[in-house]
């Protein structure tokens, strides 16, 4: 894999990630809701109104187009377990953000998909 390739994938993986982070972030700000008919219309725009959420699907939106455009260039094999990188990445800072526990056996888990990864990407 190239050096262009695998920027687009740790780019796709990235914004991916962060993606997941902004959205935990605004349903932290938004709380918790119950899906019911009577609050579809007031949660929906609260959802939809809720800065880091937009920016969340924001990220998911221009994910989408850089890893089209790595799957042009890197096989699916090899590109596709990349985005493991994001457990990894997400695991961390959620425990620093919004003080998820990180256990021995996640960290365990973590090391797992590092090994991977490394040898998917190795291959």
């Amino acid at each position: 894999m190239n050096a262009l390739s695998f920027s687009l994938v740790l780019t796709g993986v990235l914004l991916n990630a962060a993606a997941q982070l902004l959205l935990k972030a605004g349903t932290n700000a938004v709380g918790h809701f119950e899906f019911q008919l009577s609050n579809v219309v007031p949660i929906g725009l609260k959802l939809g109104l809720e800065p880091h959420i937009v920016g969340g699907m924001a990220c998911y939106a221009v994910s989408v187009m850089v890893w089209i455009m790595a799957l042009s260039r890197v096989p699916v094999s090899i590109a596709y377990p990349m985005l493991s990188i994001g457990y990894v990445i997400n695991a961390f800072v959620a425990w620093q953000w919004f003080g998820e526990a990180l256990t021995a056996q996640k960290i365990a888990g973590i090391a797992f998909v590092v090994v991977g990864v490394y040898l998917v990407a190795r291959s």
